[in-house]
């Protein structure tokens, strides 16, 4: 169980992953508790959250590929759903996060001078929200960048395909990176752990990532607080 990092005060990142946020199971009762969760953890200290577009975005650009679309025109389709859902969040947090949500990382940043926390979906073309998410860490320095997705950790091979696959709890920025380098192609709509820009970017700033189940908001919370939590930790 990897211990508490980042000294106190200091913003923290969650990117929250479209896998958790729609998945058909009492999404309502979800999207109420973890902005319960995120309202504390705002509260608490600065804060910035990141929403990905999950199987909704990946439903619109099978379409669009069909359709003839470019990758450039694919990736925006995607960045559509993932500020749709911000919006959904970013309503059910209230005041003070911005209902309209930014919609660059210079704009991320400067409205969580007027408050937290702040939610956002995606950018621009080849950036997923993992990658926004780590821009963002980089721009305020955080003690953290925590990763909420649909599995609690980080594993060798796909757990939900390889019953036999193995959690990682602890690697280092260069075994994570060869791990993202030879898994994420940046097509769009591809479903990956973490994307390269994003593990690059947390690497070169030496801000450590933690990945969660986000479903599991008790062991969520704890990770975005820096206490010890269940899942993995690269770079702490």
């Amino acid at each position: 169980m990897p211990s508490s990092t980042g000294p106190a005060g200091r913003p923290v990142v969650v990117s929250v992953g479209g896998s958790i946020l729609l998945t058909g199971k009492d999404d309502l009762g979800y999207l109420r508790q973890l902005a319960e969760l995120l309202g504390r953890v705002g509260r608490a200290g600065p804060l910035v959250i990141t929403t990905g577009g999950g199987r909704t975005a990946r439903e619109y650009i099978d379409l669009g590929r069909g359709l003839g679309l470019t990758d450039v025109e694919l990736d925006e389709l995607g960045i559509d759903v993932t500020r749709l859902h911000a919006r959904l969040l970013a309503g059910a947090l209230g005041l003070p996060t911005p209902t309209h949500p930014p919609t660059t990382v210079r704009e991320a940043v400067e409205a969580l001078r007027h408050g937290s926390p702040v939610v956002l979906g995606g950018t621009e073309p080849g950036h997923t929200t993992d990658g926004v998410a780590a821009l963002v860490a980089a721009r305020l320095r955080a003690a953290r960048l925590v990763n909420a997705t649909s599995v609690d950790g980080i594993y060798d091979s796909d757990p939900r395909t390889h019953p036999e696959a193995r959690r990682i709890d602890r690697q280092s920025w260069p075994e994570f990176l060869r791990f993202v380098r030879s898994a994420a192609t940046g097509e769009p709509g591809q479903t990956f752990l973490f994307d390269r820009l994003g593990a690059e970017t947390l690497s070169r700033a030496s801000i450590p990532l933690r990945v969660v189940d986000g479903r599991n908001l008790v062991n969520f919370e704890r990770a975005c607080l820096g206490q010890p939590f269940d899942g993995s930790e690269v770079g702490g």
